[in-house]
This record gives C-alpha cells, structure tokens and sequence, in this order.
C-alpha cells in the first residue's frame, strides 16, 4: 500500500470548492483504494466542511499548535483536530520551518499528535547541497530531534515525508532525482535503525515530496523507493492528480 498525500496550501478559497474538490479526490481515492492511501490536508477552515465529503479519504491537517494553552490566540490544538474527524497532520513543512518552527517546536507538535492518537507526517528536508555532505546533519538532527524520547509502539503511526527544499517551487534550483531520493530515503531509515532497529525502520513509510508531478511521480515510487509520495500544488488539479494515482497504481 502506498500514501498519496494532497497537501491543499491555502487553497480553495471557498467551501463550496472544497466540497467539489474533496468529490473529485474522493472519486480517484475509490479507483485506486485497492493499492493507495489518499490523504487530503486541506486548510483549517475547511476541515469541518470536508468531514462528512470525504468518505474514502483520510482527512489530515496542515499545522498544529505546539501547545495546548487556551492562551494561543490563532492556533488550533490536537484535540480540536481530532474533534473535527482528522487523523493525520502534517509537521515541519518547509514552509512553517522557513516561517520559524525549530527541530524543538516541531518535536512538540509531534507530541501534541501523539497524545491525541494522531498521526504526524514528519517532513524533513535540506536547503541546499554541499560537496562535502554536510546537508546530512541536517537530516539527521530533524529526525534525532523529532524522535527523541518516542517509544517504540507509537511508531506505528508515523509517516516521514523527504522534501529537498532546493528542488521545490519557483526558488529551485533544479529538480531532484529519483537517485537522489533512493539515497537519502536509505539514509532516513538508517537513522531509524540506529535510534531503534532495523525492523522498524523498515516498516516506517518514508514519501517523497519536492515538486512531484504526473511525469516524475511512478519514478520516485519505484526508482526512488518512495513509500508514496506528498503533493502540493498538482493536487489542486483533479485530472492530472488522477494522473498521479494511477502512476503509482501502475508501478
């Protein structure tokens, strides 16, 4: 079974296109249920209205408040998502990193989730590259940190999703490749193993997620060893979303 992760940004700006979005992903989430686990993080404001749409999806969050103080004017809690039939949320985005979540604010956030029996999608990513590999600590010290003090058994309901932030956007320096994503998909899990074990390590999903679209989507699931994959803006776009699916459905 492979995730596939609609990450909705700010997007749509109505409910009643959300609504018609959500029909239109739910359709393609029944085509492909057999192979693939779709999961739909829309914004906040969107989240009560998809709730009875999205039968054949998974509802997830974009952000979740590190703190459960009701002294948090704007922030949305653990259990308010919860509340709102969300399982999933999406944790250490690159773009609420860039905004000022630090490896501490996002270990929070993970454990606000866990505690709601909620499932983090930890996004870890580089923002750039160097010859001499330092990049990796960079890996390294998101995943240790967001790990750090997590019992074994909560494990099972992680997912980790790599995105190089020099690979995605109009910023981009170039596009990554399914080599590249193969090799530090190896890297993550080996940090996983060397916290834990192998066994889990290996049962943990690892997605990609930099700038995926219908031509690169079946490479980075079979050449890249993606467990899935966790697209942005395609999302938004029903008929080459199907696109996507059915890349993954075909691997």
């Amino acid at each position: 079974m492979k995730f596939l992760i609609a990450n909705w940004k700010m997007a749509p700006e109505t409910p009643k296109q959300a609504i018609s979005l959500a029909k239109a992903t739910s359709t393609i989430a029944r085509t492909s249920k057999k192979h693939v686990q779709m999961i739909v993080c829309a914004s906040y404001v969107h989240l009560s209205t998809l709730r009875n749409t999205t039968k054949t999806l998974a509802l997830g969050a974009q952000d979740v408040a590190s703190t459960t103080t009701i002294a948090s004017t704007g922030k949305v809690s653990a259990p308010m998502l919860k509340g709102l039939g969300v399982t999933y949320c999406i944790v250490g985005h690159s773009e609420t990193r860039a905004n000022g979540d630090t490896n501490e604010v996002v270990k929070e956030k993970i454990n606000r989730l866990l505690e709601s029996k909620l499932t983090p999608i930890l996004c870890v990513g580089e923002k750039e590259r160097d010859e001499h590999g330092w990049y990796l600590s960079t890996i390294k010290d998101q995943i240790e940190s967001a790990f750090f003090g997590i019992a074994k058994p909560s494990l099972k309901r992680f997912v980790i999703a790599y995105e190089p932030v020099w690979a995605i956007g109009a910023q981009a320096t170039r596009e990554a490749t399914p080599t590249e994503c193969q090799e530090m998909i190896l890297f993550i899990r080996k940090i996983i193993a060397d916290l834990y074990d192998e066994k889990v390590a290996k049962t943990i999903p690892v997605l990609y997620g930099g700038s995926v679209g219908e031509e690169n989507a079946r490479a980075f699931v079979t050449d890249g060893d993606a467990s899935g994959l966790l697209v942005g803006r395609v999302s938004l776009d029903p008929k080459r979303f199907a696109k996507i699916a059915q890349r993954i459905v075909q691997q």
